[in-house]
């Protein structure tokens, strides 16, 4: 019996023990599962709490509108947001460190460029463009070249010259503006200039003021289909003509023509100080060629008359005046710049009686000058031509009185344009650096010039033929075969000139 007992104890001893383990291991996982909740609630919070930072971040940064989702689904839908998260984790965030290195290398980059341009840069109080022009030349001539010393003076001696090294003109300029009116572009600007030319016989190649002008324009600028109007003060070029208002990068010939020149000619060329007036009115435009090209193109002034960098010799004033008719015709019509033009001057000079060393005033006279002048230029063909008649009192010594002097000059171009330079479309394309389209003109000018229509042997004619090779934007290089007929001196000869000319 107590056996019996004894097995009886045994088994419940074990069953209770059993049961207590069970109990055990129910309350284990009844505190496990709370734990997982709770850890599931605070991860819970924590996206939460993450979702409303980026928010902020991103409404003050100014980015997209902020997503704010709840993470309240189920285990699938909680995977499929932890895989949003990581998503958003690639998004690179920086550190404070990092932070103020990007402040400091951003300092240290505006300290560089300021430093740039108050060490390296030339400063202007307005807006400033500088430009100039130097041309280097050689020539050989097949007559000798005599100057025989004048006294005791031996700089202007030369001694059986035929070849020589030479400058031409070496000039620098300045233009900007003074005023900018941004509503009618009724601007007012500035243009002043330099240049110097080499003297026979003498280094006292100075640097001489050429242009001093004040610009205004009176009439709004900004739309290309208006006319223009514009007043020029101060010193500048005569709107005589077209060969004496070409600028040097535009002339064709490396000698200029002979009715410009002082001496020989009229001297049209030399700068005078006044007032012009300069407009246009009726233009074509064509804005898809950038083309723009008025009817009526006109200027008239009042100048000193006795040239550059001198007070008026006398009270009487010059008049200068032309008037141009410019054909309207479409960018891609064969009429394109095809036009004529009209030149007066007129005004009074100074007259001397000269005896000996000694000169003594003799009155008045008139100067009357009248140009008639065409231009064509239609790629890749081109043909000018201008008249010029002028009439001059001349105190005569040997009569000891006044008589008219009457010349004539005749200047005429015909060149041919070969090369992608003369087509726009390939001067606009986008190149790397000073990539430009070459290009070639041959041309052939007679100029020509009778000093004195009544008077024998005063005749000076000169036949040109060269090459214009362009391989650089402001750069040309030019060379010239001249047959000169000189009646002054009875003689003729040839000249051979190559110049190369580089602007900026």
């Amino acid at each position: 019996m107590k056996r019996i007992y004894l097995k009886q104890g045994v088994a419940a001893l074990t069953l209770l023990s059993a049961s207590i383990a069970l109990s055990h291991a129910d309350t284990d996982v009844a505190q496990l599962q709370q734990q997982v909740a709770q850890l599931e609630q605070s991860l819970k919070q924590l996206k939460t709490e993450l979702s409303r930072i980026q928010s902020a971040d991103q409404a003050k940064a100014g980015g997209a509108e902020a997503a704010d989702e709840n993470l309240t689904a189920d285990a699938g839908a909680e995977a499929g947001s932890e895989s949003s998260l990581e998503a958003e984790d690639d998004q690179s965030f920086v550190t404070r460190a990092e932070l103020q290195g990007l402040q400091s290398d951003l300092e240290n980059y505006k300290y560089q460029v300021q430093r740039e341009r108050d060490t390296k840069t030339a400063l202007s109080t307005r807006q400033l463009l500088i430009n100039g022009v130097v041309q280097t030349k050689a020539s050989y001539i097949d007559e000798p070249q005599v100057t025989p010393p004048q006294g005791a003076n031996t700089g202007n001696a030369v001694n059986s010259r035929r070849s020589s090294f030479d400058l031409g003109a070496v000039q620098i300029g300045f233009s900007g503006n003074l005023f900018k009116d941004y509503e009618q572009g009724k601007n007012l600007d500035f243009n002043l200039r330099f240049g110097t030319s080499p003297q026979s016989g003498t280094n006292n190649s100075y640097l001489n003021l050429l242009d001093a002008q004040l610009i205004y324009n009176v009439l709004p600028t900004l739309s290309p289909d208006t006319g223009r109007l514009s007043v020029t003060l101060g010193q500048q070029l005569l709107p005589f003509g077209q060969e004496v208002q070409a600028t040097e990068d535009l002339k064709p010939t490396i000698n200029n023509a002979l009715f410009s020149l002082p001496g020989y000619g009229y001297g049209l060329a030399l700068r005078e100080v006044g007032l012009i007036v300069r407009g246009d009115a009726l233009p074509t435009v064509d804005y898809g060629y950038n083309y723009r090209s008025p009817m009526i193109s006109y200027a008239f002034g009042i100048v000193n008359g006795n040239g550059a960098n001198k007070s008026d010799d006398n009270d009487d004033k010059n008049f200068v005046g032309r008037l141009r008719y410019t054909l309207p015709a479409e960018y891609n019509s064969w009429l394109r710049e095809l036009s004529f033009g009209v030149s007066w001057y007129q005004g009074r000079s100074n007259l001397f009686e000269t005896s000996g060393a000694s000169a003594s005033f003799a009155g008045k006279g008139d100067v009357l000058r009248k140009g008639f002048d065409i231009y064509y230029n239609h790629h890749p063909f081109g043909v000018t031509y201008e008249y010029v008649q002028g009439e001059d009192d001349t105190y005569s010594s040997q009569s000891a009185s006044v008589y008219k002097r009457e010349s004539e000059s005749h200047t005429g171009t015909l060149f041919w344009n070969f090369g992608e330079q003369f087509v726009k479309g390939f001067r606009n394309q986008g190149r790397y650096d000073d990539w430009w389209p070459k290009s070639y003109q041959a041309f052939y000018r007679f100029d020509s010039i009778d000093r004195d229509t009544n008077a024998d042997n005063q005749l000076i004619d000169i036949h040109s033929l060269g090459l214009n090779a362009f391989f650089a934007e402001t750069t040309k290089f030019q060379i010239n075969v001249n047959h000169v007929n000189n009646e002054l001196i009875n003689k003729s000869y040839n000249e051979l000139v190559a110049q190369f000319q580089y602007g900026f």
